[in-house]
């Protein structure tokens, strides 16, 4: 792909200008400095939390006891067992 020859850039540049006006203009370009400059420093920010390693020690969350972890005995009943009705059914 080509960069935009000289008059692409003036007919876009011009039509800007026609849009939004020359006395806006600055006001436009301002707000999207504001917001690039915004968006740099989050991207900066998620970066270092990234690079930061996660702290030592038991994690919080973590299954801690026997409890925590699931029993497959009292897992739910299979539509092929003929003794359960299917959910929402009423049987036979």
């Amino acid at each position: 792909m080509r960069p935009p020859s000289l008059l692409q850039i003036l007919i876009i540049v011009l039509i800007i200008v026609l849009l939004f006006g020359a006395k806006r203009l600055p006001d436009v370009a301002s707000s999207i400095g504001k917001s690039l400059k915004i968006f740099k420093k989050e991207v900066t920010e998620l970066r270092e939390d990234d690079s930061t390693p996660p702290p030592s020690g038991p994690a919080s969350g973590g299954p801690t006891s026997p409890s925590a972890t699931p029993n497959p005995t009292t897992a739910p009943p299979s539509a092929d067992d003929p003794g359960t009705t299917p959910p929402g059914g009423t049987g036979r």
